[in-house]
């Protein structure tokens, strides 16, 4: 899986750089060719719409955020169709919105296209159905659609081909250095991503350290590099060193626990005194009534919701068997509210 931002396929005009892209393309057919199956989330869209409508940079209305990517999507499919098919390649668009991923019969109906297309040797170029999307528009990313559909898959390892080398420590000063592994993400971390300044683009590295954590938990290794060195995604396929790898956790979580943990805005919060989180994250145990401090939202039987400690920190997401309301009766007993296999510890 390769995604690729919009700051390493436009050029200053916001049009697709084609050589650029060329290059790009080069590197995916080089390892399409030696056998391994490639599937590409594409950003760009928005921005080639952006240059023949006249911005000059991201327009902040709905409407023209739209209208920019129904025109530049397809002047983006046709560019790749064209640069592909000289390496003998063929391509096919999926456009996606957080519902397709979210509902699970159209969860697995994605997986199903993606994985058809790869069978029948084509690349799949995915990008958010931005014209008639609306909340993941205004606050939706493609490194996170990327990580979403790397769980999905699942594929092997998610690359982010980006405008800058990787993860920069002390990129303020005069010599920044990229950080070569990451097997944790802290404070410290977090602390390091910074948020984009780019007139076409919407995510930042705070947006790549956030797919990070969701496909290291899926047990996905991910590694963020510059888009702009020729050759990079042999030298990081071969295991050389190049841009940063985040280092998964052990063990890839099954596609249900991905399902749960990934793809939903959860519906509201239950709130677990200490003994009921040690007995969860430790134990493997169900979430039982007695361990219940108080619940938050609205939400019914088969709602994805957050677990959180008694201070509210999220640590797991889990589809709960009881409404709100019941639970916030207390009359349960003797049953499990969340039971172990429909909960994720995150």
């Amino acid at each position: 899986m390769v995604k690729l931002g919009t700051g390493v396929l436009t050029d200053q005009r916001r049009q697709p750089d084609r050589g650029q892209l060329r290059q790009l393309v080069a590197q995916l057919a080089g390892q399409r060719r030696a056998g391994r199956e490639v599937v590409v989330v594409s950003s760009g869209a928005v921005g080639a719409g952006m240059g023949v409508l006249g911005y000059e940079k991201r327009p902040a209305e709905l409407a023209d955020l739209q209208a920019c990517a129904a025109v530049g999507q397809s002047r983006l499919m046709a560019t790749y169709s064209e640069l592909f098919g000289e390496f003998g390649f063929s391509v096919g668009q999926v456009l996606l919105t957080h519902d397709d991923l979210r509902h699970h019969g159209r969860h697995l109906n994605a997986r199903n296209t993606l994985v058809t297309l790869l069978g029948r040797g084509v690349i799949p170029i995915i990008n958010e159905n931005d014209a008639v999307s609306t909340t993941e528009l205004k606050f939706g990313d493609n490194d996170r659609l990327s990580a979403l559909v790397t769980c999905l898959l699942p594929a092997d390892l998610l690359v982010i081909l980006t405008s800058v080398d990787g993860v920069l420590e002390g990129f303020d000063g005069p010599k920044p250095r990229v950080i070569p592994v990451i097997d944790r993400i802290d404070a410290r971390l977090e602390g390091l991503a910074g948020g984009t300044v780019s007139h076409v683009s919407v995510g930042g590295m705070a947006t790549k350290i956030a797919a990070a954590r969701m496909v290291m938990r899926a047990g996905i290794p991910l590694v963020i590099a510059s888009g702009r060195n020729p050759g990079a995604l042999a030298r990081i396929v071969e295991g050389e060193e190049e841009g940063t790898l985040f280092v998964p956790t052990p063990g890839k979580l099954r596609g249900r626990k991905r399902w749960i943990a990934f793809f939903h805005h959860p519906c509201g919060t239950i709130r677990v005194d200490d003994g009921a989180g040690h007995a969860l994250r430790d134990q493997g145990k169900s979430l039982l009534p007695p361990g219940v401090i108080d619940c938050e939202g609205e939400f019914a039987r088969g709602d994805v919701v957050r677990i959180c400690d008694a201070e509210g920190t999220e640590f797991a997401r889990g589809v709960t068997a009881y409404s709100a309301v019941e639970i916030r009766a207390r009359t349960l007993s003797r049953v499990e509210i969340v039971h172990r296999d429909n909960l994720v510890i995150l």
